[in-house]
């Protein structure tokens, strides 16, 4: 695999970077964005104004932006801020462009009974569907907030023939993702590992950020090299391995040998996306 040069980003006065390190300036132009702990906060359910304001100017410009994201759905407020040209959940495996679903990976009956036959006990274990999750929370242990936003129902009415991710929250669930990629190498295993260590998400063959950016890219008529991908979790470095141009957020290890460019968090991602903006209006 090859190792990029990493340039870290500051808000401080700096010496140009070198040439290698500036992203594309001219159209066409895709911006892919991871959102939890990249566009908005961990967890959180609004994007910052500033981060709007940016990302307007640059649709404005011609831009085209895409919203990569682990989440089965994004929340509300950041899709009417953002107002993407394309949205890709679940870890890529179901892809909308123009608001038209133009993919969704399922887990074929073999593969959901190896990820099923988990063995972690009293694991916390959600099963998505397009409009639904199942799960099941042992007593006396809380669900995750986000989950009761969700249409839920019990993890006994889980169709077998719609599962388009399952999640799981255990301690040993790095374990069970080690035996998973022994004997299901095909499978896309995220998490289990900082900055999730206790979470792990399971999706079908093919489901990952990486192939669902080339997906949108040629659907929206932009070569992969004129695309700008950013993201801060393990499960963004297929996309940022595939972009012409990516920028990590935060300071996960793993990504950095992945990023032309860093930021030191996602509120560092307006001034990052005006100076864009500046560029672009100066082509």
């Amino acid at each position: 695999m090859t190792r990029r040069p990493l340039t870290a980003v500051s808000t401080q006065p700096s010496s140009t970077p070198a040439p290698s390190a500036q992203p594309p300036a001219t159209l066409p132009l895709l911006v892919a964005f991871d959102l939890d702990g990249t566009l908005i906060a961990d967890g959180a359910r609004d994007i910052p104004a500033a981060t709007a304001e940016a990302l307007a100017r640059l649709k404005a410009l011609g831009v085209q932006v895409a919203i990569i994201t682990g989440r089965d759905l994004p929340p509300d407020a950041v899709r009417d801020a953002v107002q993407a040209d394309a949205v890709a959940t679940n870890n890529g495996g179901r892809v909308e462009i123009g608001g038209t679903l133009h993919q969704e990976s399922r887990f074929g009956p073999g593969d959901l009974e190896a990820v099923l036959a988990h063995e972690l006990d009293d694991a916390r274990m959600i099963l998505f569907t397009a409009d639904c999750i199942y799960f099941d929370i042992p007593e006396g242990v809380q669900p995750e907030p986000w989950m009761l936003l969700r249409t839920h129902k019990p993890l006994s009415e889980a169709p077998h023939d719609d599962i388009l991710k399952v999640g799981f929250y255990h301690l040993g669930v790095a374990d069970f993702a080690g035996r998973l990629r022994q004997s299901h190498p095909h499978l896309v295993l995220t998490g289990a590992q900082p900055p999730y260590p206790h979470f792990l998400t399971v999706t079908p063959d093919g489901a990952h950020k990486g192939a669902a950016l080339t997906l949108i890219a040629e659907a929206l008529n932009v070569p992969l090299d004129r695309t700008i991908a950013f993201g801060d979790s393990d499960n963004d470095q297929a996309m940022l391995e595939v972009a012409g141009h990516a920028v990590q957020v935060g300071t996960l290890p793993l990504l950095a040998q992945h990023a032309h460019q860093q930021l030191p968090n996602h509120l560092a991602l307006a001034e990052y996306l005006d100076k864009l903006a500046a560029r672009i209006e100066k082509q």
